[in-house]
């Protein structure tokens, strides 16, 4: 019996910039964390009692004879990139719900796949991880996604993550004054806008309209240079929500799927509130809205978002790890 715990992220800066279209041919860079809610795989070889050979739960339960019958889409891909076709029972339990914008879908990759990997008794790097996540997405299964939530869900951390480059690839941890980090988190708000919606389809646009937003995705990437070193330096954390506005408002003009009335709506009144600045998590278009929020404006700001779902986070040093593990007998 192997379970794998697997962080969502919370991504600030950059977002846009880590697609291959874009880092394959200009800079491209985030600023993300990991944080404290999870996606849980359970995973074991199934005795062959059964007139099933495999068991998968998610929303559905299925009973299949044969890996190919699979309706999963990315537990059929894994256990054919991992060649395993002996009889397994998975179970996939999530803190947060998919389709929100907090990486859920990558997450479930990552803890796939490290769970397999242990089923068969190997050690996976995180480097490794990441990069079979990224390949069965965007290969296999041919989903338009970027490349840092792999990466964040594999490593953990708060890191500067740059794409591009002959290792397109580097994570560097960012490394703050004492407090610094503590002091960002308590300004933070993460609401639940009540939409769930599909990142690939909104996604696709953005790639498709990569070419004509060069200069826009240039800025974006820019900000995660200022974001850093609003955050390395000793000056106000204000700036960090005034820049996280600026964000929001040049990633709005990439495509009108991005945002719509209901999510303007919940961002002006959370601003006339006491929020200083904030975004959509993922795509857009639904999901989680990240706030900055100075602590005295909290109250303010949860009154006037009452109706939405707060979600309390913090942010996640670890990446995806095995928290139990029992070989077959």
């Amino acid at each position: 019996m192997i379970i794998t715990r697997t962080p969502f992220r919370v991504s600030f800066f950059g977002g846009g910039t880590d697609y291959p279209v874009w880092f394959r041919e200009h800079e491209g860079g985030v600023l993300t964390t990991a944080i404290n809610r999870y996606c849980y795989i359970t995973c074991r070889t199934l005795p062959p009692f059964f007139s099933h050979t495999s068991r998968i739960v998610w929303s559905q339960i299925e009973l299949v004879q044969d890996h190919r019958q699979i309706q999963h889409p990315v537990v059929r891909e894994a256990l054919a990139f991992m060649k395993i076709t002996s009889g397994v029972e998975l179970h996939h339990e999530g803190d947060l719900p998919a389709r929100t914008g907090i990486g859920s879908s990558s997450s479930f990759t990552v803890g796939v796949l490290r769970a397999l990997y242990a089923l068969r008794g190997q050690m996976v790097t995180r480097v490794g991880l990441a990069r079979d996540a990224i390949y069965i997405e965007r290969e296999c299964l041919g989903e338009h996604v970027g490349c840092q939530d792999q990466v964040i869900a594999a490593y953990g951390g708060f890191n500067r993550i740059d794409f591009g480059g002959q290792s397109e690839c580097e994570v560097t941890p960012i490394v703050a004054p004492a407090g610094r980090l503590a002091d960002l988190q308590r300004h933070l708000m993460l609401v639940f806008t009540g939409v769930v919606r599909n990142a690939s389809d909104i996604a696709r646009e953005q790639i498709e309209a990569t070419s004509r937003r060069t200069a826009e995705l240039k800025e974006m990437y820019a900000m995660v240079d200022r974001a850093v070193e609003i955050i390395t330096g000793t000056g106000s954390l204000v700036d960090f929500g005034h820049l996280l506005d600026e964000a929001w408002r040049l990633k709005r003009t990439l495509t009108p799927v991005i945002s719509n009335l209901r999510i303007d709506d919940i961002y002006r009144s959370a601003r006339s509130a006491g929020a200083i600045g904030g975004k959509l998590l993922g795509a857009g278009g639904g999901g989680f809205m990240l706030l900055f929020v100075p602590p005295d404006a909290r109250d303010a700001v949860r009154s006037r978002l009452e109706a939405l779902l707060e979600v309390p986070f913090a942010f996640e040093r670890s990446g995806s790890d095995i928290i139990f593990y029992e070989p077959d007998p």
